[in-house]
């Protein structure tokens, strides 16, 4: 079976899809004949460009806005997915956000921010979406976008890396859970793809030189592997690193 033909129709819905990865990944979608529901937060002119994007593609779009972080505005995402398609056939919670702070200057609002939307919106989506598959009577997905921060700690972003790591067990027990109704649960570990929001230009181009591959990747490296993923009918509970070897040093 081929990728085409496997995706060719299938509704996707991609968090935080209106720019960097989570656009790539969307448009990836498209590329494969797949009807896209973009989402964000606060990202109006970028959602809509994205969308057009890909109804260039000739396939369908839905935007919505909502807050992943509130129960009711998760609720009135998957309620307008509903109404418009029907159906659901991918989620790829995408959305995140990317705090920095001291361990002991965090207060409670970021931790509240960190978690609320690189935690808590994955598990809400990942709720709303399996019911709505289960009420289709049909195979499901769910990719989780996670990164190294759920795999080691890190010092400087204490609160994102906790709630990563909690995305990655998120994937694990979701997996197990979901299985016996066809839904199939997995995420990607990226590695330096896109440079941080205000990262120094400097100190991204020597990440090539910490890095095995000896060379940094692209958004599309991570489309790829979520079009596998979505693809593979065999593949769950799966944390896929897709990070030019960045975990091994």
């Amino acid at each position: 079976m081929t990728m085409e033909a496997d995706l060719n129709g299938k509704v996707v819905l991609v968090t935080g899809s209106a720019r960097r990865v989570g656009r790539a990944i969307a448009l990836a979608f498209a590329r494969q004949g797949a009807h896209l529901v973009i989402h964000h937060h606060a990202s109006d002119d970028a959602a809509a460009q994205t969308a057009r994007d890909i109804e260039a593609l000739g396939v369908r779009t839905l935007v919505v806005k909502a807050d992943q972080s509130a129960p009711d505005d998760v609720a009135r995402l998957f309620a307008t997915v509903q109404s418009h398609f029907g159906r659901l056939d991918v989620l790829i919670n995408s959305a995140a956000n990317y705090l920095k702070d001291d361990f002991l200057d965090i207060e409670y609002a970021a931790w509240q921010k960190a978690l609320g939307v690189n935690l808590t919106g994955p598990f809400l989506c990942s709720q709303h979406a399996a019911r709505l598959m289960i009420a289709s009577e049909s195979a499901g997905t769910i990719i989780n976008i996670a990164d190294n921060g759920g795999l080691r700690p890190w010092k400087s972003r204490p609160h994102h890396s906790i709630a990563k790591a909690g995305v990655i067990m998120l994937t694990r027990v979701s997996a197990l859970s979901l299985g016996p109704h066809n839904i199939r649960v997995n995420a990607v570990v990226p590695g330096p793809v896109l440079p941080p929001p205000g990262a120094d230009e400097n100190a991204w181009a020597h990440f090539e030189d910490r890095l095995p591959l000896r060379r940094t990747g692209h958004p599309d490296d991570v489309a790829q592997a979520c079009i596998f993923l979505a693809t593979n009918h065999f593949v769950t509970g799966a944390i896929l690193n897709v990070d030019g070897g960045e975990i091994l040093v």
